[in-house]
């Protein structure tokens, strides 16, 4: 069992104030595989002293130095991507290769796109009269999730250490041991003491000391919108900046000019990866209500397919989902779904037949559902998808709008100047258009309960910034 009862602050390894424990439970065995101490308002007063102090000099290096510390962590990431794979399989479920390629590698990507951006980036702008100065905003808290724990972790990192920010991180203590071996990394690429520090805990607790802490400049939080709300309260009170990743509920639109089958079949593959628990997860199929059967259909076809299993095992393509809370929390959503009248045509309640010991979720699809069900408006991160018939395009983006959320979208026609026309009337963050993967240099976020500001590449690089305007500078 892995003992991760110490915190990183201030570039050494600390014994926390408080006695509090927490076990760290393998969702494919239900068994515990790590501890970590919980932290306390004192370990976050210790952390944030740190990163105070580490700003004044750390805010004044110079962009090549920070290239050459992006750098230096990338390769120290390298060398340990093996370890950390196994982690995030580990503490929540993601099958090995998913877990290698995808969890870890989208880390590291994360770093190499922020270190391309910074050795180019202009920090001085001279205008009519008065010169523009980008500055870093200080001391960073960020309070990350569970669910693409490296990913999250290193979109936020990687900006603020690139911007000249020092930075205290609670990552998620359900899934908190592929973070402790990211501090690992970055004592072993020598980013200065008290330039990163690293407190578990809870959010009722180290997040919540986070987000109120005078001495903090700024959160960044990815989490749900409920929690978000929480964050931006109590950061109010500071008028500290608040950027948010929050909920989701997207839809994804397959235009009556598509390639149904292949559109339907990526949309019904990218929700169920990841055990549906991406904030992304394109959870509403959109589908002309004439092609709904045939839609069905191929629905169907694509997930008998996607068989849940041992996230070590080669070949498994989805884990179980992460923990025993999450588990109920699906199974009340699905037979909500069931007692409101959807048609369930894959999946349902339950575990799947063999798969007793661990928290694993059947992949689930529901038919005839309006936009109206509990299961078209909540987030339920899971592997279940919804799909809803549209009369005609008009109909499609109204269906699509009508959500508390905004962060992703999918459209897929024949047509691709007519899916960027649809896709310029969704109320989201993003929008893939025919099937498009992600990308690390395009901005990543959400209107409306989604949050607010940008992650990812450039956009999400300036969200650690501050602007200065230093006036009279001409002649």
């Amino acid at each position: 069992m892995r003992d991760l009862t110490k915190f990183y602050i201030g570039g050494e390894w600390v014994a926390p104030k408080g006695t509090g424990r927490l076990s760290v439970i393998n969702p494919a065995t239900e068994q515990q595989v790590a501890e970590i101490a919980l932290g306390t308002e004192g370990d976050v007063d210790d952390a944030v002293a740190a990163a105070r102090k580490a700003f004044d000099s750390f805010s004044q290096t110079s962009p090549a130095d920070r290239v050459a510390l992006l750098q230096r962590i990338m390769a120290a990431y390298q060398t340990r991507m093996i370890d950390l794979g196994a982690a995030v399989t580990e503490e929540m479920g993601a099958p090995s290769s998913f877990a290698l390629q995808a969890q870890v590698g989208s880390g590291l990507m994360h770093v190499q796109t922020t270190a391309t951006i910074l050795g180019d980036y202009p920090f001085t702008d001279e205008r009519d009269g008065f010169e523009l100065v980008k500055e870093p905003i200080g001391v960073v808290g960020m309070i990350t999730p569970w669910n693409w724990p490296l990913n999250q972790i290193l979109c936020k990192v990687a900006p603020a250490l690139a911007a000249g920010c020092t930075i205290v991180l609670k990552p998620s203590e359900v899934a908190p041991i592929s973070a402790h071996i990211l501090a690992e990394v970055l004592e072993a690429a020598e980013v200065p003491p008290g330039v990163f520090n690293m407190v578990h805990g809870t959010g009722v607790d180290v997040g919540a000391a986070i987000s109120v802490h005078p001495q903090i400049d700024m959160v960044s939080f990815t989490g749900s919108t409920r929690a978000g709300v929480e964050v931006a309260k109590a950061a109010a009170a500071t008028v500290k900046r608040v950027a948010q990743e929050l909920g989701g509920k997207s839809a994804n639109i397959v235009m009556d000019d598509a390639d149904l089958a292949g559109a339907v079949s990526h949309g019904v593959f990218t929700c169920m990866m990841n055990s549906g628990q991406s904030c992304n997860a394109p959870t509403r199929l959109l589908v002309p209500q004439d092609k709904m059967d045939e839609a069905i259909a191929i629905a169907q076809g694509v997930v008998a397919g996607i068989t849940p299993g041992d996230p070590t095992q080669d070949g498994t393509v989805i884990g179980p989902v992460v923990s025993e809370g999450q588990w109920t929390k699906i199974q009340g959503l699905i037979q909500q779904g069931v007692d409101e009248g959807a048609r369930l045509v894959a999946g349902g309640p339950g575990k799947p037949e063999g798969l007793e010991t661990g928290y694993y979720v059947k992949p689930t699809i529901f038919a005839d559902v309006t936009n109206e069900m509990t299961i078209a408006r909540e987030e339920i991160f899971g592997p279940v998808l919804c799909i809803l018939p549209y009369k005609d395009e008009d109909d499609a983006v109204a269906i699509a709008n009508d959500t508390p959320y905004g962060l992703s979208g999918y459209v897929s026609a024949g047509d691709l100047d007519r899916a960027k026309a649809v896709a310029r009337r969704l109320r989201t963050g993003n929008v893939h258009l025919n099937g498009a993967a992600a990308n690390f240099n395009a901005p990543f976020g959400g209107y409306k309960q989604s949050g607010n500001g940008r992650e990812w590449g450039e956009h999400g690089f300036e969200e650690f910034l501050e602007t200065k305007a230093l006036i009279g500078t001409a002649g």
